[in-house]
């Protein structure tokens, strides 16, 4: 029986172009990033790194990028989130049959860049029972500590939750702990569709 409801925010709720940034990067003659920029991209998801750091970080290693062209390539693949998901998780919120949480690897920059383009962003955030954060909390998905964390914090157990996220590697930690998942590919299926294509555990 689902008691409790965990959601990715990325390409579940908000769209993504996941290319969108490197994209932008490119354009600047920024290719090939070492392996010690992907070390702070993770740092800097789990709050280990300020965003004033980890801009710092690129434009060190690439000096043709100006601190306001950093910013904007880095929020080039925050996309718009459409109002009827709004309308979706708030009505589930409002009937109150599953404990809603929402569960992002994300950062300071992209959180403050929605929050300027999404009018309705502390709405949507009123309508979950907790919001987590990577920035926030310290930990990222997939590792299991993060999901353990979860179910600690709200007394749960794996087989009474199912967790929605577009990364696969998430999705098989997640399942390896015991929970139910769907591995939601955004390209063809949509959220809002959650008690038609996970009918079966409803």
């Amino acid at each position: 029986m689902i008691k409790a409801i965990i959601f990715d925010f990325g390409d579940v709720f908000i769209n993504l172009d996941k290319e969108g940034t490197n994209r932008k990067l490119s354009e600047m003659n920024v290719k090939d990033l070492p392996e010690s920029i992907s070390v702070k991209n993770r740092e800097y998801e789990q709050g280990f790194v300020t965003s004033d750091e980890i801009s710092e970080h690129y434009r060190t290693q690439f000096p043709q990028i100006e601190k306001e062209d950093f910013l904007n390539s880095w929020n080039s693949m925050i996309l718009e989130f459409p109002e009827y998901r709004l309308k979706f998780i708030q009505k589930l919120s409002e009937e109150k049959d599953y404990k809603l949480i929402l569960l992002s690897n994300t950062n300071e920059n992209h959180i403050e860049h929605i929050k300027t383009k999404v009018p309705f962003y502390e709405d949507f955030k009123k309508c979950f029972d907790a919001f987590y954060l990577s920035h926030e909390i310290g930990m990222r998905k997939p590792n299991p500590d993060i999901f353990e964390f979860v179910l600690d914090a709200h007394d749960l157990e794996p087989g009474n939750c199912l967790f929605i996220d577009d990364t696969r590697e998430n999705t098989e930690t997640a399942s390896r702990l015991g929970l139910h998942t769907w591995n939601i590919e955004p390209t063809r299926e949509d959220v809002i569709d959650l008690f038609i294509t996970k009918k079966d555990l409803f």
